[in-house]
């Protein structure tokens, strides 16, 4: 059982570890000059991830938390797939690696730039790299515009998953979060897509969001796996008004607080594991047979910049302004700033602006949150000895560990700990138990929980 600290421990500040070091602790050391030195370095035989950030859509939802911005006319939509392709040309022409085994395109409404443009970015990618064994090429679609000619378009580009963007059907709710969506026009772009050959379908869900209550968070999920997706995600809703300022667009007085976040978080899951998903780390679910659920199985579920997937590419090259990547040195991210990208790409540059390398001790500790992240459990230990030369190396992570043992999160056994089932969602603060740079960084992170 959890302690009466559950709910104080739910309202914690801390990363979402997505990467580690997480992005707030790249630095400009990292430039143009290192990302075509590590490119250069590349195994001929490496296998790649491509990341395309699409940073427009046709309005801001008051919730979102992405770099992107409203584009309602068709000439800076234009003109960015016009740098896509270019910077394509340039990555290519930095690195022997070819081998292509993900594609993920973000944003933004990556759609937003259009069937025919989505078709030739898509063949620039074919005519760079070699695409013959893409075990995924997924794209995030907002599901209000989708029509037969982007499903037919997405298809033939050999798109084999999409994720619809839903949060929640409750129409109060999207109206305080400015997101207005009728089940029935979900439901007719999950029909569209299905038609045109795609069956791998992901619904994301959100709580935590304004005038949201646990038996709407209900309802909404029994709804979504009644369209039976592949995989949901139910995300906790992340109030950040001070690094996205229209989220001021959203009356704090109306946000659950946090035993009601913790409900309703508890709620969904238990909705979808009665539909017959398998939860997967701290906020996805997959059909038993999905890759995902295979990989948690298995042991090889890994999280990066997208959140959990199967993705074990030896290197995810980063496309579009704002885009993060990831080499075997370490983290690069491109200009945030559309004027510094498009200079960049115009110059035949590349943008770099921020990253990291890699120390011995990050890629340790990278490595246990990641499996805390992925598996809920990890024997610290036998990481450390593996890429340290001694068990004791990560030892600074007992004592906060004990005391998250004390409130009921997680159980140590020497080097191993192991997040409680009932504290699972409260994995991040184990996992920041490992965080050297935690203590000494000015960030501030959402909620636990």
């Amino acid at each position: 059982m959890l302690s009466e600290r559950s709910l104080l421990l739910a309202e914690r500040s801390v990363p979402r570890y997505t990467s580690y070091p997480t992005a707030p602790h790249f630095t400009d050391a990292i430039g143009p000059d290192t990302m075509r030195d590590w490119l250069d370095s590349l195994d001929p035989a490496a296998s790649l991830s491509l990341y395309l950030h699409v940073p427009y859509c046709r309005s801001i939802c008051h919730y979102c938390g992405c770099n992107t911005k409203a584009a309602r006319k068709d000439k800076p939509l234009e003109e960015y797939a016009g740098l896509l392709k270019r910077e394509i040309d340039l990555l290519a022409g930095a690195t022997r690696a070819r081998q292509v085994k993900h594609i993920h395109w973000g944003g933004g409404t990556p759609s937003q730039l259009g069937a025919g443009r989505l078709r030739e970015v898509g063949e620039a990618l074919a005519n760079c790299f070699d695409l013959s064994q893409i075990a995924e090429h997924a794209i995030e679609l907002d599901p209000r515009y989708v029509d037969e000619d982007l499903a037919q378009t997405l298809a033939a580009m050999g798109v084999n998953r999409v994720s619809f963007g839903v949060q929640d059907i409750n129409p109060r709710v999207q109206q305080a979060i400015g997101r207005v969506q009728s089940v029935e026009r979900v439901e007719q772009s999950v029909r569209l897509v299905r038609a045109a050959g795609i069956e791998a379908i992901n619904i994301d869900l959100m709580y935590g969001l304004p005038h949201q209550t646990e038996a709407e968070v209900r309802r909404t999920a029994q709804w979504a796996a009644g369209l039976k997706p592949k995989r949901l995600a139910i995300f906790g809703y992340a109030h950040v008004p001070w690094m996205k300022k229209h989220q001021n667009l959203i009356d704090t007085a109306s946000l659950p607080g946090a035993g009601e976040r913790l409900a309703q978080a508890a709620a969904a899951r238990d909705e979808l594991e009665r539909a017959g998903y398998v939860a997967i780390g701290l906020d996805h679910f997959a059909d038993p047979q999905d890759t995902l659920a295979i990989a948690a199985r298995d042991g090889t579920l890994r999280r990066n910049f997208q959140g959990y997937t199967t993705d074990g590419a030896d290197a995810l090259l980063p496309l579009g302004v704002s885009s993060i990547g990831y080499l075997p040195q370490g983290y690069v991210q491109n200009a945030p700033d559309m004027g510094g990208w498009k200079r960049a790409v115009e110059a035949g540059e590349f943008s770099t602006v921020r990253g990291l390398a890699l120390s011995p001790g990050d890629r340790a500790r990278a490595t246990v949150i990641e499996r805390l992240m992925c598996d809920f459990s990890v024997d610290f230990g036998d990481i450390a000895l593996d890429a340290l030369g001694s068990r004791d190396a990560l030892d600074d992570a007992i004592a906060p560990l004990d005391a998250l043992a004390r409130d009921g999160v997680v159980e140590r056994e020497r080097r191993m700990v192991r997040v409680v089932p009932a504290a699972q969602p409260f994995v991040r603060l184990a996992a920041a138990c490992f965080d050297s740079y935690l203590q000494s960084e000015r960030a501030r992170h959402s909620v636990a929980v």
